[in-house]
């Protein structure tokens, strides 16, 4: 059994798993925190393969993703990058946020998501043939409204695209207690708040709160912060600086969660015992 907790939302996992055998690419969309990157860490467990994340970000070039020659120690040397490593391993490459690279950087993926499987090293006159249990794994958000980008749909259409979303309330809160060991009752209410923030996105045209901050949360209340503080620093701070947004934030979150400290589920666990004994 894979030590990484992962709650499937629907077929993600089966489909994941027909890629993999099939060899082929795989795009994964969702909204930011709600378990893109822990999907993929539980496959490379269940799969059995290495996993290498590339954060991918503006300035990223092919080089940074390929390799490059290096000086070192008075010689010119090859080094490889995280891309070519995943290739010649067999492993699993993740590249989160893809929507963030330069298109030209992408461009050296092109061989690798169709029938030819092969990483072309120009500057090093190499060619690698991938194995077999060599994969690409993309990953965005196509909801980001802070980002003018937008993957090209001839690079969207060389992968399996995947949809990802947020898990249905009681799951989500199951994924909660899992993650930060606090009540069940404490992360249904913090669901709860989140829930009626993401229904209200609409208004507020923000991103919406991640089952990501939910766990953070949970786990500052879990340290003995109340609900409604925790909530505040993980949940709506981050959501805007606008002094009306936040407030109207703030008031969902009261309608929705307690101002006291709340006990985990190890100090529930303790009280019912002392509670049995009496």
């Amino acid at each position: 059994m894979s030590s990484k907790y992962y709650h499937p939302n629907h077929n993600e996992v089966a489909l994941f798993r027909q890629a993999a055998e099939q060899r082929l690419p795989v795009m994964l969309t969702g909204p930011t925190g709600c378990g893109k990157t822990r999907l993929i860490e539980y496959m490379g467990e269940v799969l059995g393969r290495e996993v290498i994340t590339i954060s991918c970000h503006d300035d990223l070039t092919s080089a940074d993703l390929v390799g490059r020659f290096m000086v070192t120690g008075g010689d010119v040397i090859w080094n490889d990058g995280p891309l070519t490593r995943a290739v010649k391993d067999g492993a699993i490459c993740y590249m989160d946020e893809v929507v963030e690279a330069r298109h030209d950087s992408l461009a050296v993926l092109h061989s690798l998501t169709d029938h030819r499987r092969t990483l072309y090293l120009d500057r090093a006159g190499e060619v690698v043939k991938a194995p077999a249990t060599f994969m690409l794994v993309c990953s965005y958000n196509p909801a980001y409204r802070s980002s003018l980008k937008e993957l090209k749909p001839s690079f969207r259409q060389r992968f399996v695209t995947v949809a990802i979303n947020f898990l249905p309330p009681q799951r989500e809160a199951e994924v909660v207690v899992a993650e930060a060991n606090v009540d069940l009752s404490v992360a249904t209410r913090l669901v709860q708040c989140a829930t009626s923030i993401r229904n209200a996105d609409a208004v507020f045209h923000f991103e919406p709160p991640s089952t990501r901050a939910l766990v953070t949360a949970a786990k500052m209340i879990a340290a003995g912060a109340g609900e409604l503080e925790a909530a505040e620093v993980c949940i709506l701070a981050p959501l805007s600086n606008d002094g009306a947004v936040t407030d109207g934030l703030r008031e969902i979150a009261a309608a929705c969660l307690l101002d006291a400290g709340i006990t985990t589920v190890h100090d529930s666990n303790q009280q019912s015992q002392s509670g049995a004994k009496r």
